[in-house]
């Protein structure tokens, strides 16, 4: 979502970051820049103004500490105004759960993945709290709306409010209540028709809804790639409904970044969540520190560790600590974590989180991409199970055929098995470690 505001600040800060003098005339070139990256990144003009401000005031004012660069020093006052700008540093839980049956309720345009957001809301809320969450729609003006929670829950394994026809919001709303407490859900989901904040007849049904379910939360949904007029939206549902937080959706796309930096300021309600892909489980926390951090090129080691965590368990940790101790790994463990990579996420988005990496990501190329990690998973799976098991066996005429069968040249095939062996000499060398140093490496992954 960021990528195109981080390059830009990215290349400001290569400018100024090793100076050992920064003049006025420095100062005012680099703001003049972060406003350009900020404009074209589609944040709303209050925004970058305050920001502007907030970071100038601050660097005449600063202090400069012998140990740093007066350019680092700069670097360090726009991060801590982006986490400010973004929300601060998190203190309160990111969702509000008091009570025996705390009900959340969702707004937003239509379109804006409301409905999909639900789902995936409620299967956080079950993996990260253990709660027993419910699923209602009250949208009965878009076609299939209602199946397609009722179709999301069953994905999930959660309970889910049937359809009754011709039944009206409220109707919904109040039998969903009251079907959920009968079963003893711990929290309810209500996920709203979307609307226009201009259709004052559609949001008096939301104020309605939210009069009779009194939720704890109310979040508004917006679609990151929307960019500046997201702020508007959100603002006018701010003041009508009254919202508590905010989810963006799609932050995985082309969008430019505007939208998060400019809701949060106009509205004051925090981002809760935010939607880093289609499937149901890319569902993700949002912390502002972080954030910032991706934004700046620092990297983001934590939410990877998080996103590693959710796909792999503690017994496939274990097995790889007893292969690191014998050495004796082969081509099935090196598809498993092709699979595994797969799931974090994409090889672009991984990158962005380590640090010093997300500024270099695209001069990598082809070495290492979503494409490449396909071609090899495509390689192994050509291979017999005894190609698999035992590598060395592979001759000039068993490449050919692996690589006719991945759909490969056979210099793919090879520059596969130099990898492959190399993974396997790494983890020979790790194999020497004392197992409380590998232990420590390990439990990173748990």
């Amino acid at each position: 979502m960021f990528e195109n505001l981080s390059k830009g600040l990215n290349a400001i800060f290569t400018k100024i970051k090793g100076r050992a003098y920064i003049s006025d005339a420095d100062l005012s070139e680099a703001l003049r820049q972060i406003r350009v990256s900020l404009f074209e990144a589609d944040v709303a003009l209050p925004v970058v103004n305050e920001f502007i401000k907030e970071i100038k005031d601050k660097a005449l004012g600063a202090e400069v500490i012998k140990s740093i660069k007066p350019g680092q020093m700069i670097v360090k006052i726009i991060h801590d105004e982006m986490i400010k700008i973004l929300g601060g540093i998190d203190e309160k839980p990111k969702i509000e759960l008091k009570g025996e049956m705390p009900v959340i309720m969702f707004v937003g345009l239509q379109g804006s993945g409301k409905t999909t957001s639900a789902a995936k809301l409620a299967l956080f809320l079950r993996k990260r709290y253990g709660r027993k969450p419910f699923l209602l729609s009250t949208d009965i003006y878009r076609p299939a709306a209602q199946l397609q929670l009722i179709s999301l829950a069953k994905q999930i394994d959660v309970q889910h409010l049937d359809i009754i026809q011709d039944e009206k919001p409220l109707e919904i709303t109040r039998r969903g209540l009251a079907q959920a407490k009968s079963q003893e859900n711990n929290v309810v989901i209500i996920d709203t028709a979307g609307r226009l904040q201009t259709d004052d007849a559609l949001m008096k049904e939301l104020e309605d809804i939210k009069a009779l379910s009194q939720p704890t939360e109310v979040f508004f949904v917006s679609d990151a790639m929307i960019g500046q007029e997201a702020a508007n939206i959100a603002q006018a549902f701010s003041n009508r409904i009254g919202i508590t937080g905010i989810i963006l959706t799609r932050v995985d796309g082309d969008s430019r970044g505007g939208a998060a930096l400019s809701m949060k300021y106009v509205t004051q309600k925090p981002i809760k969540f935010i939607g880093v892909g289609e499937k149901i489980n890319d569902f993700e926390e949002f912390h502002a520190e972080r954030a910032a951090s991706r934004i700046l090129g620092m990297g983001d080691i934590v939410s990877l560790v998080e996103r590693a965590s959710d796909v792999i368990d503690a017994g496939e940790v274990d097995d790889i600590k007893k292969k690191m101790e014998t050495g004796k790994i082969n081509m099935n463990d090196l598809l498993k974590q092709l699979q595994n990579i797969k799931k974090i996420g994409s090889v672009s988005s991984i990158l962005g989180m380590i640090p010093g990496l997300g500024k270099i990501k695209d001069k990598l190329g082809d070495a290492i991409n979503d494409k490449s990690l396909k071609k090899q998973e495509a390689i192994i799976q050509s291979m017999t199970n005894k190609e698999r098991t035992n590598p060395i066996m592979i001759n000039a005429s068993r490449k050919k055929r692996i690589a006719m069968g991945a759909g490969s040249a056979v210099s793919d095939v090879n520059s596969l098995l130099k990898k492959f062996t190399d993974m396997q000499n790494m983890f020979k060398q790790m194999g020497k470690l004392d197992s409380k140093k590998m232990q420590n490496m390990l439990n990173m992954l748990k």
